[in-house]
């Protein structure tokens, strides 16, 4: 059975495409057959992040309409062989159900060993009961107090919903901020948010410049060892952070 990974965050700018598509990148790296549904319709991005531009040329309405099957409108990433993407519609008011997401999930899950759903963002009914099939959440976040309080907001409307599985993500992570006056340290952020903490992405020009161009993320790059040790983890093994805790 494949793991099912919604990403998810409590509003827009935390970064969570760009961790949908470091995750991806570096499981299907790690041999992993992977599959990233982009469901952040009207912010349609995932294309351009892995290399493909304007190469796909089919997407989630394709399948939803019934124009295609959903193993067919899955285009194959370029720049890592085990990585395969559905993207978002070009309209930004299309829309999709849970029944269908479901379809599609049980439509292809043999075929892949993750699949990692981008969900839209924000605090909505259609956001939970997307997640709701999910085997695991994974909660975005940025040190900014307003997406902490959200990501607070959002985790505790999943365990009233029975959604347990939880983990959390701190993105853009610059040292100076902790320690500061805004963030004394990550426990503060974890603790604020009740999420056990399952990794943390500095703050990268080089990861920006990578997904801004779709190309592969420097090896050498501190965000692609950050996305390397989550995607470690998600498998259960050990790995200790990088970014020290103020």
């Amino acid at each position: 059975m494949p793991k099912i990974i919604a990403v998810t965050s409590g509003k827009g700018g935390t970064g969570k495409s760009t961790i949908c598509a470091g995750l991806g990148y570096t499981l299907a790296k790690q041999g992993h057959r992977t599959l990233i549904i982009e469901l952040d319709f009207g912010l349609r991005c995932l294309d351009i992040m892995l290399g493909m531009g304007n190469e796909v040329p089919f997407d989630l309405s394709d399948v939803v309409s019934g124009k295609k099957a959903p193993l067919d409108a899955i285009a194959q990433v370029k720049m890592a062989s085990n990585l395969s993407i559905l993207c978002a519609p070009r309209n930004p008011f299309s829309t999709v159900t849970l029944e269908q997401i479901t379809d599609i999930c049980n439509s292809v899950k043999k075929y892949f060993e993750f699949i990692i759903i981008d969900t839209g963002a924000g605090i909505n009914s259609h956001v939970f009961d997307i997640v709701a099939q999910s085997n695991l959440i994974l909660i975005v976040t940025t040190p900014d107090p307003v997406c902490v309080r959200d990501a607070n907001m959002m985790s505790d409307e999943f365990y009233n919903r029975g959604n347990k599985s939880q983990r959390l993500i701190i993105n853009k992570v610059n040292q100076k901020v902790i320690g500061s006056s805004l963030v004394a340290n990550l426990d503060e952020i974890i603790d604020t948010i009740g999420v056990q903490l399952i990794g943390v992405i500095p703050e990268d020009f080089h990861l920006t410049l990578a997904t801004g161009k779709g190309e592969p993320i420097p090896t050498n790059c501190e965000s692609l060892k950050a996305f390397d040790a989550i995607s470690k983890r998600l498998q259960g093994d050990y790995i200790p952070l990088t970014i020290k805790n103020a």
